[in-house]
């Protein structure tokens, strides 16, 4: 004990040693609240809310933070090997238990900056290849890396994590080490080893090729449904810190997973998570919602989730329409009034087979898929009543048209437009039969409108082809580089065939040659101007079985039914006279 002679130094060191371990202690404490934020803004980014990435800022200071606390720790173990065991003052006693403060707090540090920088998807399909990336926000620090730790996934249920957190014991053969090992699931390629990359100082692990195989569910009460069951991925490890000195078990539970196995479980299911994202409160028992909120909470979700997907917010106005969908009602909705899960997803709407959510759902999903442009270029309506449409209609003149989502078809989207009443005098305000994202798929929205020559004007007095023009499909040429001759399949309306010459399929050349193709704009060759010079043969193609291979849509004669007429050339070529295969080659 010669060398260290001076006891008053080291009573001081030691005091020094524990306002250090007080510092740490706050700023860690300061640091836990950022890390809960990031985490909810991840959660929140579920439901479209922009996510500032931070990451990189917090590690840098739990870094800071873990550097300290190992320094400390070290000298206090350097003190305590040359500290008399008569040294006054308890100063024996204090050592070691400062040394097992300092290991808890870093087994807090270490535990905690364990987290899920790319949650896994949170409406999971069985037997669909996923990923998921977990990182220790510690990096290069405390020497974790040189012994790269290896990271395995599994799938449990909301009461297995509820057990967790409430066993989550320290220390080895700890219950919490029993509850790790119990599954509700089978996941494939699911252990990776942690690698630390020098240039971003990140120590992480990305798992590109996860598989659920099966799934264990709970039963269920009688209103239950397996898409209002939350499960979680289970990321664990096992941490070595300066070079094995100290061994901590870490785990971290992913955001809440809707487990699927057909998708058109996909709407109830994001119900679910939609739900549980925008009102998870931190620190919450899993996967504890609240079973109501007020509307200005839904329709603040709902117009996140709309223009995340589609690229535009709703207005007000939409707002006003989607609450009267939730509260069943036509009035005014005070944003205060609660809406409950069983209105926003369980309860089917008034003289409907499907409930508010699931036709928000589609709604959104069809605008994405098909609509998003015109949505964004604010051409589309869209959530406005058959009565309302009418009403606005009815002022403005003969031709002007608008789009909205249909009440009735989930999914579709219908035209309503004011044509000349054909059984009394004045206007009648017609609507077509809604437009799925089937139809969809074979002829686009803008390209219908086009066909339909009595849509003149876009509510309230816009063109179409100005509102439109840019979206219509360029003409591409009569013939495809295989040699066959393009056919091209036009909306039209029989029923009206007969009232709207200009939108009807006459039998005379001229009319047949009156493309409804975007194409032929302004384009009409010579040969096709002149009708004259061809027979009069009749050209009745509605009556032609030009495609009996295509299904004759329900309703086929009802003047709510749109019907796509297939000029479908080599069925024709039996039925046509040599002069008339020369105009079938000029349509």
């Amino acid at each position: 004990m010669q060398a260290f002679p001076n006891i008053p130094f080291k009573k001081k060191l030691m005091d020094c040693f524990q306002s250090t371990f007080m510092h740490v202690d706050i700023l860690q404490k300061i640091l836990d609240p950022e890390l809960i934020m990031w985490k909810r803004s991840q959660q929140l980014a579920g439901n479209g809310e922009p996510f500032l990435n931070n990451l990189d800022q917090i590690q840098e200071l739990f870094e800071t933070s873990a550097d300290i606390i190992w320094q400390k720790r070290q000298q206090i173990e350097t003190l305590v090997s040359q500290v008399p065991l008569n040294i006054p003052g308890n100063v024996v006693e204090k050592l070691p238990v400062l040394i097992n403060r300092m290991k808890g707090l870093l087994s807090n540090f270490v535990t905690s900056t364990f987290i899920i920088e790319k949650q896994p998807p949170q409406v999971l399909k069985t037997n669909t290849r996923f990923a998921a990336t977990v990182r220790l926000l510690l990096g290069s620090k405390l020497s974790v890396y040189m012994t790269p730790p290896k990271v395995k996934v599994t799938i449990i249920s909301e009461a297995q994590a509820i057990a967790l957190l409430k066993n989550n014991e320290v220390g080895p053969g700890g219950k919490i080490f029993s509850l790790l090992r119990e599954t509700s699931g089978e996941i494939l390629n699911n252990v990776g080893t942690m690698e630390y990359h020098q240039a971003t100082r990140q120590l992480s692990v990305s798992f590109q090729n996860l598989q659920l195989r099966k799934i264990k569910r709970a039963e269920k009460k009688r209103t239950e449904s397996v898409m209002d069951e939350k499960f979680s991925l289970l990321f664990q490890s096992q941490f070595k810190v300066g070079g094995g000195e100290l061994v901590f078990q870490v785990w971290t539970l992913s955001l809440p997973v809707v487990v699927i196995v057909h998708g058109n479980q996909d709407p109830h299911a994001w119900a679910t998570i939609t739900w549980d994202n925008a009102f998870a409160k931190p620190g919450r028992l899993p996967f504890q919602v609240p079973e109501k909120v007020s509307w200005k909470e839904v329709s603040d979700v709902l117009n996140t989730k709309f223009k995340a997907n589609t690229g535009r917010s709703l207005s007000e106005d939409n707002l006003q329409f989607l609450a009267g969908k939730v509260f069943r009602s036509s009035g005014f909705v005070d944003p205060s009034a609660m809406v409950t899960w069983s209105q926003f997803c369980k309860e089917p709407l008034p003289e409907r087979n499907f409930t508010f959510w699931e036709w928000f759902y589609a709604t959104m999903k069809v605008t994405r898929e098909h609509l998003k442009h015109l949505w964004t270029d604010g051409l589309i309506i869209g959530f406005i009543g058959r009565h309302q449409a009418e009403e606005m209609l009815l002022k403005e003149c003969t031709g002007t048209f608008l789009l909205r989502f249909s009440d009735s078809e989930v999914g579709g989207v219908t035209i309503a437009w004011v044509a000349d009443s054909q059984t009394r005098k004045g206007q009648e305000v017609l609507m077509i039969q809604p437009f799925t994202s089937r139809d969809l798929s074979i002829r686009p929205l803008a390209d219908r409108i086009y066909d339909l020559k009595h849509l003149m004007f876009l509510f309230p007095d816009i063109p179409k082809d100005q509102a439109f023009g840019k979206y219509y499909t360029p003409y591409t040429g009569d013939s495809n580089a295989n040699g066959y001759v393009r056919a091209v399949l036009v909306t039209h309306l029989p029923a009206l065939a007969n009232a709207h010459r200009y939108d009807s399929y006459q039998n005379t050349p001229q009319s047949t040659l009156q493309s409804h193709d975007p194409g032929y704009h302004d384009s009409h060759s010579s040969n096709m101007q002149a009708g004259a010079q061809f027979p009069e043969v009749d050209y009745d193609l509605l009556n032609m079985e030009l495609a009996p291979e295509v299904d004759e849509p329900d309703g086929f004669s009802s003047i709510n039914v749109c019907d796509l007429v297939s000029y479908t050339h080599s069925s024709l070529n039996a039925k046509l006279t040599s002069s008339e295969r020369g105009l079938l080659l000029a349509i």
